[in-house]
């Protein structure tokens, strides 16, 4: 049985390097195929799905990194209501989610990083 892990992402990428960071992880670990390894960007972390992430923190990361997931079999999740989803052209595709499903999604995951 392929074991899951959810990487919740929250901090800002225009003042941190933890949501690149996070990214790189989560390649990293789906690329062994041993891990199920999801995305799940909230608030300001949305902006990491931008086609012009690679100007933010560590933003060639993102462009790198962030395809690799769902190639891996991993999911991109991200809050259905956060508001600055109009206001980014997202370079992957995701999948709106409510508070309620998230949180579901967590508790039957193995593991879940925080950034």
């Amino acid at each position: 049985m392929v074991r899951s892990l959810l990487i919740h992402v929250a901090s800002d990428p225009r003042q941190s390097s933890r949501p690149a960071e996070a990214v790189r992880i989560a390649a990293g670990i789906g690329a062994w195929r041993k891990v199920q390894v999801h995305l799940y960007f909230e608030g300001p972390a949305v902006r990491a799905l931008d086609e012009f992430a690679d100007e933010l923190a560590e933003g060639e990361l993102f462009a790198q990194y962030l395809p690799a997931v769902p190639n891996h079999g991993g999911k991109i999740f991200v809050d259905q209501g956060n508001l600055l989803l109009s206001s980014i052209q997202p370079s992957v595709p995701f999948e709106p989610v409510s508070s309620d499903e998230i949180q579901r999604f967590a508790a039957q995951a193995d593991h879940v990083m925080r950034f």
